[in-house]
């Protein structure tokens, strides 16, 4: 089972926050809202999307390269916990 099928109801989940954040930024360019709340609001958006790649990216290493919670080998075990922790970085 792909880990996407796995946690479909929490990437759904993610997804439909996003959809109404973007919703908000349309609603507030309709209204003609100060274009500082509008860069907010859009900042937003960009860190929800991070944190959705961040779940996918995550997810594809644990699935189809290293799990290092369950690679018996300590040193690729810590490698992609290291990828894992650097892409959360990153994305932030």
């Amino acid at each position: 089972m792909s880990h996407t099928a796995k946690e479909k109801a929490k990437l759904l989940g993610r997804i439909r926050r996003l959809k109404g954040q973007m919703e908000a930024v349309e609603r507030a360019l309709e209204a003609e809202v100060p274009c500082g709340d509008i860069l907010n609001l859009v900042a937003s958006v960009r860190g929800a999307v991070n944190g959705l790649m961040g779940e996918l990216i995550e997810g594809h290493i644990r699935m189809h390269v290293v799990d290092p919670d369950k690679d018996s080998d300590a040193a690729r075990a810590q490698a992609s916990a290291e990828l894992i922790d650097v892409v959360r970085k990153y994305l932030k």
